[in-house]
């Protein structure tokens, strides 16, 4: 049986894949990926037990899938999906689990081991095969569905409901634990927004002599000039547009924050305030709930 821990299977981050029919798609859970280890034998050293990406055993945190063994029609299985905390919506919100203030739910989308033989070798469709046979529904576990084809019609459902996209998994292929390939492509779906520059972080290493991420805000309210705080962007400038970006700013400076109120200390220990002159239209996966951008590139000025 594969051994404790286990290095989950990576995906790419990419594009929907142009030749769709040698594909399957997979809605894309926002939460913590997760692997399962199953014994039912009598003399089991660890009944059930659950592994981070990261190769912790984080059983103890979730007790409420302690049960899932039972839905298990297997001696000996180890499972591959996500844990995630939905919102009163039904979709997944990873600052939900995050806080873990209610019960998880477990969605399985892959199987790695069942009764002493390993399925890591054999191609997608037949693991999917096994899978959909093998564990019972329940009231924190489930088996989503997946289809052949029709990555774009998925994806755009996806938007539809504000779920973070699709995994696109090539046909025929194996699991190859540990490993990033493009056999598994992730697909996020992408928001565009427009904010205020308030400020920057510092930069390191490469960007010492120009910025981390730039402090951004949004209106209170419509018309309104009080700006809220809504988090940093620190990734999609090239070197032109860092020193461009550098100047403007500290031609803006001021010892004044325009947000109200104030951000965290952790952000204001090292902010440079500006002048809220700048707006900049972003592209983001979604706002958290204590609204913040979530995953933002820099696209270009306004």
């Amino acid at each position: 049986m594969i051994a404790f821990p286990v290095d989950p299977m990576k995906a790419s981050l990419g594009t929907l894949p142009h030749e769709d029919d040698g594909w399957a798609y997979e809605i894309k859970w926002d939460g913590y990926r997760t692997i399962a280890f199953v014994d039912r034998r009598p003399r089991g050293a660890h009944r059930f037990r659950l592994q981070s990406s990261r190769g912790l055993d984080v059983t103890a945190k979730y007790p409420e899938m302690a049960e899932l063994a039972d839905a298990v029609g297997a001696e000996r299985v180890v499972l591959d999906g996500e844990l995630v905390v939905l919102d009163d919506q039904g979709a997944p919100r990873f600052e939900l689990i995050q806080r873990h203030e209610s019960q998880v739910a477990y969605y399985v989308f892959d199987v790695l081991h069942i009764d002493g033989h390993d399925t890591i070798g054999l191609i997608y469709e037949q693991r999917r095969e096994l899978l959909a046979g093998l564990l019972e529904a329940g009231s924190n576990w489930a088996v989503p569905g997946h289809r052949i084809g029709g990555g774009a019609e998925l994806l755009e459902a996806t938007r539809q409901r504000q779920l973070e996209g699709v995994m696109a998994k090539r046909l025929g292929t194996t699991y190859v634990p540990g490993k990033r390939t493009p056999n598994w492509r992730k697909v996020k779906n992408r928001i565009r927004t427009e904010v205020t520059i308030g400020g920057y972080s510092p930069g390191t290493g490469n960007r010492e002599a120009t910025f981390g991420a730039l402090l951004v805000g949004v209106p209170v309210e419509e018309g309104s000039r009080t700006l809220r705080f809504a988090g940093g962007v620190g990734t999609g400038f090239d070197q032109r547009m860092l020193q461009s970006l550098t100047k403007q700013l500290r031609a803006l400076a001021t010892e004044r924050c325009p947000f109200e109120p104030p951000p965290p200390r952790i952000v204001t220990r090292d902010a440079t305030w500006v002048e809220p002159d700048l707006r900049a239209e972003i592209e983001m996966t979604e706002w958290t709930n204590d609204g913040y951008v979530r995953q933002a590139s820099f696209l270009h000025l306004t």
